[in-house]
């Protein structure tokens, strides 16, 4: 594997492991693990650490949407390094039939006036 695909991968990783934590830290419609931290809520306000919340939980899902994408194209795998000489080597023709198909005489038109 490539060295900057496994880099990639890894912090694709994280980056998942921390959005999974920041989702969790939102306030839901219950008690959340956001209930928690009260005394953070009472240092920035609520509606702020909702806010900034929500602003990382939507970078971290553009950061891993973005990185998934490059890492794609760093694979490195392209179709002139598919090796494919052992598939050709073992394709069977198709047999031959032993006579030439006769080809069958087409009606003349013939005129019925005549």
């Amino acid at each position: 594997m490539n060295a900057l695909f496994t880099i990639m991968v890894v912090l694709i990783v994280l980056a998942a492991l921390l959005l999974t934590i920041v989702v969790l830290l939102q306030n839901g419609k219950g008690d959340g693990l956001a209930s928690n931290f009260i005394a953070g809520n009472q240092t920035f306000g609520v509606r702020q650490t909702a806010d900034i919340l929500e602003k990382v939980t939507w970078g971290l899902v553009a950061f891993i949407l973005v990185l998934a994408i490059i890492t794609s194209f760093t694979t490195g795998t392209t179709g002139a390094d598919i090796d494919v000489s052992n598939k050709i080597e073992n394709i069977t023709p198709q047999a031959t039939p032993d006579f030439a198909p006769v080809p069958q005489e087409i009606p003349s038109q013939t005129n019925p006036t005549e």
